[in-house]
């Protein structure tokens, strides 16, 4: 028994160190910047942007190759906050509106296919019981409007509340 005890522990050691060296020297440097980013962003890999995650989209921004609005989940505020941290202009014009998933409650049957491939979970309901969308959650996808055979789910634009109204430019 004092044999297997210290045989096991000589393993988990020796893998241990190991590992410590292979994270060492094997690490893969990552920019600091497109890290923090990340972290700003939403982090649902809706795909708007046209990358295929937050991640990449990210590392685009902070090297300048897309703009700080090409995150529509991120809105205003978040295009906001990237160009202050970036120091560029932010052009109002390139923001595009957030969407906001609606279910039409004539046409849903609720056969459960949108809350399924919903990234966010935004949209509640039970199985054969009309759904809904809860907008705070609702990032704009359309992963629900491929995935419902109905055809019930429309984008449209988000109402606008105090939270997310913005003065209008004036022309001069």
């Amino acid at each position: 028994m004092y044999i297997a005890l210290g045989v096991l522990t000589l393993l988990g050691l020796s893998i241990g160190t190991l590992l410590a060296y292979a994270d060492r020297f094997l690490a893969v440097d990552e920019d600091p910047l497109a890290l923090e980013i990340q972290n700003l962003m939403p982090g649902t890999q809706c795909g708007q942007c046209g990358f295929a995650g937050c991640a990449p989209a990210a590392e685009a921004i902070a090297k300048h190759q897309a703009p700080v609005t090409s995150c529509p989940p991120g809105g205003r505020q978040l295009a906001d906050t990237l160009a202050e941290m970036l120091g560029v202009d932010l052009d109002v014009s390139d923001i595009k509106g957030q969407l906001i998933a609606h279910i039409v409650e004539d046409r849903c049957t609720g056969c459960t296919r949108c809350y399924k491939v919903c990234p966010t979970d935004a949209i509640m309901g039970a199985n054969k019981q009309m759904h809904s969308v809860f907008a705070a959650a609702c990032t704009g996808c359309g992963d629900c409007l491929e995935a419902c055979p109905e055809d019930c789910i429309e984008l449209s634009p988000e109402s606008v509340n105090v939270e997310n109204w913005q003065w209008p430019r004036l022309v001069a």
